[in-house]
């Protein structure tokens, strides 16, 4: 009988200091999920949710409470983090023609990002 080896899991890329307080505050998977939806946009988040924001519609309420618990750690507009986007997007599978569509940038340009994380 012969040994089977796997190989480790990939580790999920490390946030950068931009997107650090979203991930805290939401987890990874719904972080990457935030930013698309609004990263570029100006948001004041306010101090508890009251329900009728649309980023609460998307988040949900548990997780806007936790954002609204970090406020003091966002910046004033959501960062639009496009190289660590590629590189979650790309730790979660998606080819790199994917991420291109999805973050409306040319495959150069996620191959780019996606090597100069790799350092």
């Amino acid at each position: 009988m012969t040994e089977r080896r796997t190989l480790p899991a990939r580790p999920m890329p490390k946030p950068t200091a931009q997107v650090e307080a979203y991930v805290d505050a939401m987890g990874p998977e719904l972080a990457v999920t935030f930013l698309l939806a609004f990263g570029g946009a100006e948001m004041a988040v306010p101090d508890s949710p009251n329900g009728r924001s649309a980023h609460e519609a998307l988040i949900g309420p548990e997780a806007a409470a936790r954002l609204s618990a970090v406020k003091d750690r966002l910046q004033r507009r959501v960062p639009l983090a496009k190289a660590w986007l590629a590189a979650m997007l790309h730790w979660q599978g998606h080819s790199t023609a994917h991420i291109a569509r999805t973050l409306r940038v040319s495959d150069t340009s996620v191959r780019n990002m996606l090597k100069d994380r790799r350092g």
